[in-house]
């Protein structure tokens, strides 16, 4: 069996990665280059000059113009930590690295701290990766497909009746040549002809053609000027539906990284991050080496996001 280009490119090695983040004087410069590619800029005056003051944890630069001070992780997702960068840079190293997820425990253990740290940074990244995400707008032929997160409880209903189910749309967008280019797995109120043309505003490009199965509530994606393709499945197993291979594949993926890696989530309030997590290393998967370097800078760019904002995750349902 052919070896997939994909599936065994070299990623960013252990090795190779203490060579470059190992030592805080590293991972400072780094991070300054990341916020700063052209050099300082004063958040307040937008001053070009500035000297360093030392502090315990991290080091201020003191606009010259203004006198403002201002670190380098205030305004980023990493604002108001005491932890040293060498652990940030490690986590996002590891989550971005990991293919079939990383859960908090499993980070608590690779970075030494206690379980609410690594819970709120796993947190924290994931939210970054959310953000990102968002920004993706699927275009071409689109397949789509109705998935749900969690299972019935004991004593519930079982299947779309769920009380336990989180329901979100599976999205992928092909190329040229019929192979996946960018997925999108988006939490929603319920399968229903208006939360689905409100998914579509903001997932779909117009002009698309989506494919999905006889659902009925995916026909509005024609309110976005978008052409629908429904097929009746009635039944048939999904590799006999070979015009939705590659959305099966991906929530396949999708269930196989879920189970693997945790145990448990709050599936209701926690849906979209743990969703997005897994898009944002599909999307981004033709070039494992950068992916940490691309995730740092989505931490640089995200806004603060203290724990009472992370553990107040909207709720889906």
């Amino acid at each position: 069996m052919a070896m997939n280009p994909i599936q065994f490119q070299p990623g960013l090695s252990m090795p190779e990665f203490f060579e470059r983040y190992g030592t805080e004087a590293q991972c400072t410069a780094v991070l300054e280059q990341t916020r700063w590619p052209d050099g300082f800029r004063c958040p307040r005056c937008e001053g070009t000059s500035c000297s360093r003051v030392r502090r315990r944890h991290h080091t201020l630069y003191q606009c010259r113009a203004c006198r403002h001070q201002t670190s380098l992780i205030a305004g980023t997702l990493m604002q108001g930590t005491k932890l040293p960068l060498t652990t940030w840079f490690l986590a996002i190293h590891l989550i971005s690295q990991a293919k079939t997820g990383l859960s908090s425990l499993a980070l608590k253990r690779d970075l030494g701290v206690s379980y609410p740290t690594a819970w709120l940074i796993h947190h924290k990244v994931m939210e970054a990766m959310a953000e990102r995400e968002a920004r993706y707008v699927l275009d071409g032929p689109v397949q789509v497909d109705d998935a749900y997160l969690g299972g019935e409880r004991r004593g519930g209903k079982a299947g779309r009746g769920s009380e336990n189910k989180v329901p979100f749309v599976a999205a992928v967008s092909l190329n040229e040549a019929g192979h996946p280019r960018y997925v999108r797995l988006t939490p929603v109120a319920a399968f229903s002809r208006e939360a689905i043309a409100e998914w579509a505003k903001t997932t779909l490009r117009p002009g698309s053609t989506v494919y999905s199965d006889g659902l009925a509530c995916f026909g509005a994606v024609t309110s976005v000027d978008c052409t629908h393709q429904p097929t009746v499945i009635a039944g048939r197993k999904p590799q006999d539906v070979p015009e939705f291979h590659w959305i099966n594949t991906v929530l396949g993926n999708l269930k196989t990284s879920l189970s693997g890696a945790y145990h448990a989530f709050g599936f209701q309030k926690y849906a979209a991050r743990y969703l997005a997590a897994f898009s944002y290393r599909f999307n981004r998967r033709f070039d494992l080496r950068e992916l940490p370097t691309r995730l740092l800078i989505a931490a640089v760019r995200c806004k603060p996001r203290p724990q009472r904002v992370i553990r107040s995750a909207e709720l889906h349902c």
